[in-house]
Formats: structure tokens, sequence, C-alpha cells
């Protein structure tokens, strides 16, 4: 095990082992304080370009599960095909696992994806700097390396996280009509393509870094999904509804995407719903500002609102990004409210059927207290 620093921009120094893929790396680092899920959590595209801190002290001890693709092209028990977090920084790792699910450790399928891993690391003090600073860059550096041991921590040396567009990198190039048989037929991104009549509803889902568990979600309500680029201008289609996916970095590098929501818009007929940073295109669509947040909700016991109501729920949450309240126009309204920070957590149409949600209702792993938010968009259709 190697010895390895956690630097951050503000030049705190974090040291631990080494236990994943042996390589140093940067990105922004967050953390995350769910109990489980770090299968899920790895491999949702949301966590691209981020060091992704496990406050749970013991991680590691029921293994990975193992890969494989349904006949539509799914993960069976994965968000996505591969981790995309940058690294994940934990207190201590389990070098054994046992679970019935488990084919392989953390620790061999880090190395096998070539993905860094830290153990050994006060990640309580590490959160209590994050949570007092807010979130901040950082790299990761084998302390064996030269020149390492006096590695400087000036901010320029650093890379800039909101300058890139993570959106891109995560999203699908080609497009994914899913049915609810389970069968997939792929189609290449241009404006030739066309959606096939079909007795089912049809919903186009705009791929900012989708988790998997949100097209199941969707399927087992018997519709079909056509999945298409972050970019990708659907509006030349014939489709029921439109569905805005979760994805990482800032919305603002999405201005394509909001382009065609505003042009979807002019149906007001049309049912929309969106999740995660489906919530923030939505509502920039409708006009609204987005902002940063301190540090972020990360974890899977987020309490939220439902405006208007005295209903609450857990939810799962994986956002760095929120919804300005005060910028939402006279036709738009907060849908829920986090019940921490009073932030907000989901947005509707005063008139037309357009709603949202910042936390994620399809929740792998987490809660599922909010999974009708899907039948409410189905039943729209």
């Amino acid at each position: 095990m190697r010895n390895v620093t956690l630097i951050l921009d503000d030049g705190s120094r974090f040291s631990g082992k080494s236990f994943g893929y042996e390589q140093p790396v940067a990105g922004e680092v967050v953390f995350n304080s769910a109990m489980t899920g770090y299968p899920e959590s790895l491999t949702d595209p949301s966590y691209a370009g981020q060091l992704m801190t496990l406050t749970y002290p013991l991680v590691g001890n029921y293994g990975v599960p193992p890969f494989g693709l349904g006949k539509n092209g799914l993960p069976t028990f994965m968000e996505s095909e591969r981790i995309h977090a940058e690294a994940i920084i934990v207190s201590d790792y389990s070098w054994e696992y046992s679970h019935w699910n488990a084919v392989e450790s953390l620790a061999d399928w880090l190395k096998r994806e070539h993905v860094p891993g830290i153990t050994g690391v006060d990640t309580r003090e590490l959160t209590k700097v994050l949570r007092e600073h807010g979130v901040m860059m950082g790299k990761i550096v084998f302390d064996e390396e030269p020149g390492n041991e006096e590695a400087s921590t000036k901010n320029e040396e650093f890379p800039s996280y909101a300058d890139i567009n993570y959106v891109d990198r995560v999203s699908c190039k080609e497009i994914f009509h899913y049915f609810p048989d389970g069968t997939l037929q792929r189609s290449a991104a241009n404006s030739s393509f066309l959606i096939p009549h079909s007795a089912l509803k049809q919903v186009v889902l705009v791929d900012c870094g989708v988790k998997s568990n949100i097209i199941r979600c969707l399927l087992k309500r018997g519709v079909e999904v056509v999945r298409v680029p972050w970019d990708y201008d659907y509006n030349h289609l014939r489709f029921d509804g439109l569905f805005l996916s979760n994805g990482p970095g800032d919305p603002d590098t999405c201005d394509a995407a909001v382009r065609n929501i505003r042009k979807a818009m002019a149906n007001e007929a049309l049912p929309i719903c969106g999740i995660c940073m489906g919530n923030q295109l939505l509502s920039k669509a409708g006009g609204a500002k987005i902002y940063k947040l301190k540090y972020g909700h990360r974890s899977h016991n987020q309490p939220v609102r439902m405006v208007g109501t005295n209903r609450c729920f857990i939810t799962s949450q994986n956002h760095g990004y929120a919804v300005d309240n005060n910028t939402l126009g006279d036709d738009w309204q907060p849908l829920f409210i986090n019940m921490n920070d009073g932030s907000n957590e989901g947005v509707k149409h005063r008139r037309n059927p357009w709603f949202s949600a910042q936390f994620h209702p399809e929740a792998a792993s987490g809660p599922t207290d909010t999974e009708f938010l899907f039948d409410d968009f189905v039943n729209l259709l």
C-alpha cells in the first residue's frame, strides 16, 4: 500500500494509503454521507470529475456485484457502464468482503477501471473542512514520486471544475430506443432519425448523464424510451412526453439543451419532467437562474417538503447546484423545498404539465419514497 496525499486548493493535506489504481488524479472534492451504495454512486455519471469522499467509515465490506448488461443494454446492477468518479476516499477500507451477490473486491474493481482509492484518511475532518470552506478542487499524489514532497498548492495548478462540460463527456453519442419488452434499437444521432409509430406512449429522454434506473422506472410503467444526446434537437420528432435526466457539472454549460427545451415548450400540452440536472435545465428554460451550493447535497437522507402541504419525504440526492427560487417567473412555483437549508428541490408550471425534482425519485441506491413522481409523469402522457 503506497503512501498518498490528498492536497486541497487551500493548502490542506490529508495522508492515506492507496488501495485502488495507482495514478495521480485531480478533481472537485465532495462528500457523500450515504451508508451504502458505493457501486451505484461510483457508476453515477453525475460524479464525473469529482473525488468522492464517503463519510461512512467502513467501506468495501460487501464487495462489488457482477457487471452485466440485460437484453435492453442496461447494466443489471450498476447505474452506467463504467465508474465515472475520478477517485474514492474512505476512512477504513475492508480488505475482506462478504455478500451473496459479490464477485470481486472494491479494490480489484477500482484497479480494473483505473480509478484511484485512498484509505486511512480522516474523512470526518475532511468533511468538516469542506462544510466550512465549501467544495474545493483537490489532487491525489503518490508520495514517492519525485517532487511531490514539495507539491505546490497554488490555485492555478488545480483544474477548474466549472469550466468543463462534463455533460458532453458522459452523454450518449447515439440514439437508443428502449421497449418495455426488453428489446433495444440503436440509431445514429442525425436529423433524419424518426421515431417509428407505436401504440405505446413514447418518451424522449435527454441524456445529460442519465442513471440506468431512471430508464428502468419508465420502462416498467409501459412506455417506450427514446434516449438522445444532451444537445440533440428532438423537436422534429413525434413523441408524447419529454424527460430531462440527471448529469454532472455546471448547468450553465448546457445552453444547447436549454434552447431545445424552450422549443419544446411551444407545445404547452406536452408533458415535461426533469430530475436533478433536469430540474435546473427546465428552470433555466423557464427563465430562472442557477447558483452553486456551498457543499452540495449528496446523501440518502435529505428531507424535502412538498410546497403547500405538510408532506415530507426522505430523498436520495447528488448535486452541487440549485435553482434560485427568487428568480422563478410568475408562471412557475417551487414544488419541493429542502428542509435543511431551504433550497429548491423541484419546480412546476402553474398551468402546463411541466414539473421536476432536484432529488432522485428512482434512488438507486436509496429510499424510494418519491417514485410516485414517475407515475405522475406517465399519467400525464
